[in-house]
C-alpha cells in the first residue's frame, strides 16, 4: 500500500517551513475518504484608483474581445479565453458624501457599503467581501487571508469629515476594524513561512479548551440583551474572534484525523504528480515599480499555490498616489485624471491604467502556468482586477471597471464581455463570493441580486 504524506509535510530550511503544493500523496484535509479530488477555490483582488479612460479599456464590441482587445488589455491577449469582462456595474451612490470621492472609491470597492454618516471620524463602514471569504475558509488554511499594498495606509486626508483609514484600506474584518496591508515583501515572504523550533520542527499549537469557548458563547447571548448598543458591538466582535478560534479547533482537529488516516494509509489518492512545485521568490534589489509590483504577485501566486492562504488583496496603489517614472514622466497618478480631455494627459492617465493591468496580467499568466490537479492554478481561483471610480476626470462611479480572471473551478463562464448588464458592486461581490463557494446568508453591502449571465450554467 502506498505511504501517504501528511498534508502539513513542509520544506524545512533556516529555521523557517514553506507548506509544499499539492502532490499526488497528499490530501486536501477538508475532502472527505472516496470523494474525487477538486483543488479549492482562491480569491484575489488587485485594486488601482481614479478610474480608466474607458475607450482605451473596454472592448468595441463582444465578437472583438479575443480577437482586437482594446490596448490597455493587450497584456492579457493570450489568456483571454479566461477572463471575464462585464460593463454596467455601478459603484456605491455617495451621497450625502458627495465631497469625498477619494476617501470612498476605495473603501466601498470590497464593502460596497458608505461609512455610517453619524460616526464619520471613526471606521465604521462593513465587513468587506475577502473577509467574508477568510471567515468560510480562513480556518483551513496557515493565514485566513493576506493583505498587500504598494504604499504605506497613511494618507491623511478629511474629505467631508471622513476618517483619513477610509483613504488607504480595502479590507475590513468587522465594520469598526480596518486591515493593515503589508508593504515590504520580505516581511511577506517571512509571514507566509511558518515557525520552527531549534530542532528544526514545527512549533505545537497551544491546546484549547472546547469546553470553555463553550461557556463563552453559550453565555454570550444573555449578555448582549443586558449591553447597550455601542457594548453590544463590542461584544459581536469579541465574539467573531472566538468564533474564528472555534474553527481553528475544528480544522486542527480535521486535520489531525486526516493525518492518521494516511498514516495508516487510508486515505485516497487525490493529487496528480504533474503538479507544479513552489514557484521560487526573488526579492527586488532596484526601485522599478514593476519589479516591486510582480514580486508582490508572486508572493500571492506562492501564497495559493501552497495552500497557505485561499484570499489576497492587492492595494496597487492608493489616491492621490505613487508616480510612475518608468512611463517617461513624473506626474503622480491623481493630476493627469482630472485631465478635461486634454490628450496629453489622457494619455498618461492611459498610460498609468496598461501599466497596472501589466501587473496583473503578469500575475494571472504566471497562475496559468502552473499545473494543479486536472487544469492550471487560474483554473481554481477567481482574480479581479478593477478601480473604484469610472472616470477620474468626473469622479463617476455608474460603470466601473474590472477584470476577471480564472474560472474558479468551473463556476465563471469565461472568455467573454458582456457589454451591457444591470447591476451594482454589491451584485458583483455577492456572485463572486457565490462562485467561490461561500454560502451567504445575505447580499453583501447594496447587493439586491446574483449576476448570473456571468455564471456557468
Amino acid at each position: 500500500m502506498r505511504n501517504l504524506l501528511d498534508r502539513r509535510t513542509c520544506l524545512r530550511g533556516l529555521g523557517a517551513s514553506l507548506g509544499l503544493p499539492l502532490l499526488e500523496t497528499m490530501g486536501w484535509a477538508e475532502s472527505g475518504k472516496d470523494k474525487a479530488y477538486k483543488p479549492p477555490v482562491r480569491l484575489g483582488f488587485m485594486y488601482m484608483p481614479h478610474g480608466v479612460i474607458m475607450d482605451q479599456f473596454w472592448p468595441k464590441s463582444p465578437e472583438s474581445f479575443r480577437t482586437a482587445p482594446p490596448p490597455a488589455l493587450e497584456s492579457l491577449r493570450p489568456i483571454l479565453d479566461q477572463c471575464l469582462l462585464v460593463k454596467g456595474i455601478s459603484g456605491v451612490p455617495i451621497s450625502p458624501f458627495n465631497g469625498a470621492p477619494h476617501a470612498l472609491e476605495l473603501s466601498t470597492w470590497l464593502t460596497a457599503t458608505l461609512p455610517n454618516a453619524a460616526k464619520r471620524g471613526q471606521i465604521h463602514i462593513a465587513i468587506s467581501a475577502d473577509q467574508i471569504f477568510a471567515n468560510y475558509y480562513g480556518a483551513l488554511t496557515a493565514l485566513p487571508s493576506l493583505e498587500l499594498a504598494t504604499m504605506p495606509q497613511t494618507h491623511k486626508e478629511n474629505q467631508e469629515g471622513l476618517n483619513e483609514g477610509y483613504y488607504s484600506h480595502c479590507s475590513y474584518r468587522s465594520p469598526t476594524q480596518a486591515m493593515p496591508a503589508e508593504i515590504n515583501p520580505r516581511s511577506v515572504l517571512n509571514r507566509l513561512f511558518g515557525k520552527t523550533d531549534p530542532g528544526g520542527k514545527p512549533t505545537a499549537a497551544n491546546p484549547l479548551d472546547r469546553q470553555m469557548l463553550d461557556l463563552v458563547l453559550g453565555g454570550a447571548k444573555d449578555l448582549r440583551r443586558k449591553l447597550p448598543h455601542g457594548d453590544q458591538q463590542k461584544l459581536d466582535e469579541y465574539l467573531d474572534s472566538v468564533r474564528s478560534v472555534e474553527r481553528r479547533i475544528a480544522a486542527i482537529e480535521l486535520r489531525q484525523k486526516e493525518a492518521a488516516l494516511e498514516k495508516a494509509g487510508l486515505a485516497p489518492r487525490r493529487h496528480k504528480a504533474s503538479d507544479s512545485p513552489p514557484i521560487e521568490i526573488k526579492i527586488p534589489e532596484g526601485d522599478k515599480r514593476s519589479e516591486y509590483m510582480q514580486v508582490m504577485c508572486d508572493l500571492t501566486v506562492l501564497a495559493f499555490q501552497t495552500d497557505t492562504t485561499r484570499v489576497s488583496t492587492y492595494i496597487g496603489s492608493t489616491p492621490n498616489g505613487v508616480s510612475y517614472p518608468e512611463l517617461g514622466f513624473s506626474d503622480t497618478h491623481h493630476a493627469p485624471t482630472h485631465h478635461n480631455n486634454d490628450p496629453e494627459k489622457m494619455r498618461k492617465v492611459a498610460a498609468i491604467t496598461k501599466f497596472n493591468i501589466d501587473q496583473f496580467a503578469y500575475m494571472v499568466k504566471k497562475m496559468a502556468s502552473i499545473r494543479e490537479g486536472d487544469g492550471t492554478l487560474l483554473d481554481n481561483c477567481i482574480m479581479m482586477w478593477g478601480s473604484g471610480l469610472e472616470d477620474g476626470n468626473k469622479h463617476t462611479r455608474e460603470n466601473l471597471p474590472f477584470i476577471l480572471a480564472g474560472k474558479g473551478g468551473g463556476s465563471l463562464n469565461t472568455g467573454r464581455f458582456i457589454d451591457h448588464v444591470k447591476g451594482n458592486q454589491g451584485d458583483l461581490l455577492t456572485t463572486l463570493l457565490t462562485c467561490a463557494g461561500v454560502p451567504l446568508d445575505r447580499p453583501i453591502g447594496i447587493a439586491t441580486k446574483q449576476i448570473r449571465e456571468m455564471m456557468r450554467a
